[in-house]
């Protein structure tokens, strides 16, 4: 289970990785470099590749500045499947995601903005 040991603008340390690019922290891995459609919004396909894989507990960094807007369709479609959503500035999304069980929590996480 990966550790997020500090955030700043554009920038995070993971595992002791430095990481430059948005990325999703699973329970078994860490999807680097995670684009999105639209680069301030979270869409459907933006989770594709890891949907499968989301835990019970879904944190989304929206930003340094909280700009990223996911789209509600997300939010309640993640919900419908059993996934509690929250949403936050990186920042806080990094101190949330330090304070929760790993195993059952994953981060999206937008860096910049």
């Amino acid at each position: 289970m990966a550790k997020l040991e500090s955030y700043s603008f554009g920038r995070i340390l993971v595992d002791g990785e430095e990481h430059t690019n948005d990325l999703i922290v699973l329970p078994d891995r860490v999807v680097a470099d995670w684009w999105r459609k639209e680069g301030h919004s979270l869409a459907p396909e933006d989770l594709e590749e890891v949907q499968d894989e989301l835990p019970e507990r879904l944190i989304l960094g929206c930003s340094a500045h909280g700009r990223l807007e996911p789209d509600p369709g997300v939010i309640h479609a993640l919900q419908e499947r059993g996934i509690e959503v929250e949403t936050h500035r990186t920042d806080e999304a990094v101190r949330r995601y330090g304070e929760s069980d790993a195993r059952r929590t994953a981060a999206a996480l937008h860096l910049t903005c």
